[in-house]
């Protein structure tokens, strides 16, 4: 097996050696990048609980499909191994409790802050060489739909054999229209079974550009999936970019393991540049330096990065006048329009090309030749301070969830679930008193010195400036009704003494 000695110096020739070795036993390490925020997919995509965290096209998240989608990959001469998530630290909990409930054992990398793909990449390659052992790395955006999953897995192995030889492979998606929202990549001389030497990448064209990129058949939609020996990648960082390779490497070794998760030292990791693969790495491949060799593959899959509310209409099925609905719709002589309802009946009368999209707390009505401005909007509504931009009105927490039922001047009202084991932290508050009812289930509740248990229909009053601590010790949730009083009641106003999830 190749070591990580020296990081293959030169991830061309001078590795082919141990390259050739090391192809008798692969390891393959799937890699998710989850540190998106996905504002173009607001209102049920936010800051706080970005699209990958949400069900866009069905019941599991986008996180989810991504994971599942290497399961049972055939890999011929190794095993695939636990996938490595990048996220950030706001999302963390969410993200483990998602892959817990599917099954999944995953080993979180949480980024203390964001810093784009290539530094997130190079912490999961540091992670997947721990034992000192190479890995073939296969990223995936955790954003992203494929229709397909056995062709997906069919072009994911014909990467991996160009992968075992050195090669640093992408996934092309043959393009069917001239979509000035990709990155493209121009084709260089054919290999094998479809791949091709990577000529050039292209960022997003003009809508003329586009239409003689379509007509010639020489380029490919970049998909932003990558395969490539973790060894190769570090190699080729440390040559291009040798302040975010040494960024990451030492944010990397002083890192700290908590459970599922694996936090890189803040302090290093902020020293990074911040820079995409794209930029950072691929663009430069066809540069003359020596570098290892750049491969586009193709992926025929059904693929969509599902960057705007449009991208989500073309991945769903289609009623007979090309509407798709979500939720509780009801479309009246309306055509080619995307409705989604979290719960309020939504009903759209003679609209053409219309998306709405239907929040507890927020709705957007978008013509769907404009879904690209959301983004923007979303920047208007974020620069107005409003809540919306950043958090629905359920947030969830690694105890459960709140969802922020009524409002005034001196008052809010909470609905509280607490899973069966949680607890929030020891705290208090400065301004604000609380009134807890049960609804449902048990608490075990701390106030200052005492401790006692209420159970379905009791109730207890937590005094301003006293700590105090709601745990569930039963096997089902716990429900209760939460009144705040005071003078304040941001959720800033919280002194934590001592929390079981580390943030005291």
């Amino acid at each position: 097996m190749a070591t990580l000695t020296g990081e293959l110096d030169h991830a061309s020739e001078a590795g082919r050696g141990e390259l050739d070795t090391a192809r008798a036993s692969v390891r393959l390490a799937p890699v998710v990048l989850a540190g998106g925020s996905g504002s173009r997919l607001w209102p049920m995509s936010r800051e706080q609980y970005p699209k990958q965290l949400i069900g866009i096209l069905g019941p599991e998240s986008l996180l989810q499909d991504t994971v599942a989608r290497l399961r049972g990959f055939p890999v011929k001469t190794g095993l695939a191994g636990a996938p490595i998530i990048v996220c950030g630290d706001e999302h963390r909990f969410v993200t483990a409790e998602q892959l817990r409930a599917s099954g999944i054992d995953a080993r979180i990398v949480v980024e203390p802050m964001r810093r784009d793909t290539a530094p997130a990449l190079t912490l999961a390659a540091k992670v997947a060489c721990e034992d000192g052992e190479d890995a073939i790395v296969v990223a995936m955006p955790a954003d992203h739909a494929i229709a397909d999953v056995a062709a997906f897995q069919r072009a994911i192995a014909l990467a991996v054999e160009h992968a075992q030889d050195g090669a640093i492979v992408t996934l092309g998606v043959p393009p069917t229209r001239a979509d000035t929202g990709f990155g493209y990549i121009k084709l260089g001389q054919a290999i094998d079974a479809g791949a091709h030497r990577i000529e050039r990448f292209v960022e997003k064209p003009a809508a003329e550009l586009a239409a003689q990129y379509l007509a010639s058949g020489q380029y490919w939609w970049n998909s932003g999936i990558f395969v490539v020996r973790a060894s190769v990648w570090l190699a080729t960082i440390r040559t291009l970019q040798p302040a975010m390779h040494d960024a990451c490497a030492l944010a990397h070794a002083s890192g700290t393991t908590d459970g599922p998760f694996f936090r890189p030292d803040a302090d290093a990791f902020k020293q990074s540049p911040s820079d995409s693969i794209d930029y950072a790495v691929m663009e430069r491949l066809g540069s003359g330096e020596q570098l290892a060799a750049g491969v586009v593959v193709p992926l025929e899959a059904g693929w969509s990065d599902l960057g705007s509310w449009g991208a989500v209409w073309d991945a769903l099925d289609k009623d007979a006048d090309g509407n798709v609905s979500r939720g509780r719709v009801v479309f009246e002589g309306t055509t080619s329009s995307f409705a989604h309802s979290e719960g309020r009946l939504v009903a759209c009368v003679g609209v053409t090309n219309v998306v709405v999209v239907e929040t507890d707390d927020a709705v957007l009505v978008a013509d769907r030749s404009s879904v690209q401005d959301v983004k923007g909007l979303v920047s208007r509504i974020r620069a107005q301070q409003a809540p919306e931009a950043e958090a629905h009105r359920k947030v969830r927490r690694p105890w459960g969830y709140y969802d922020s039922i009524d409002h005034g001047d001196r008052f809010q009202v909470k609905r509280i679930v607490v899973y069966p084991g949680g607890r929030l932290s020891l705290q208090l508050h400065h301004h604000r008193a609380e009134h807890w009812i049960v609804v449902s289930g048990t608490a075990l509740v701390t106030r200052g010195d005492e401790q006692f248990m209420l159970s379905e229909n009791q109730s207890t009053f937590i005094p301003l400036g006293v700590t105090h601590r709601l745990e569930n010790p039963g096997k089902l949730p716990l429900e209760l009704i939460e009144v705040q009083s005071g003078s304040y009641l941001g959720e800033d106003d919280i002194v934590r003494f001592d929390d079981t999830y580390g943030r005291a």
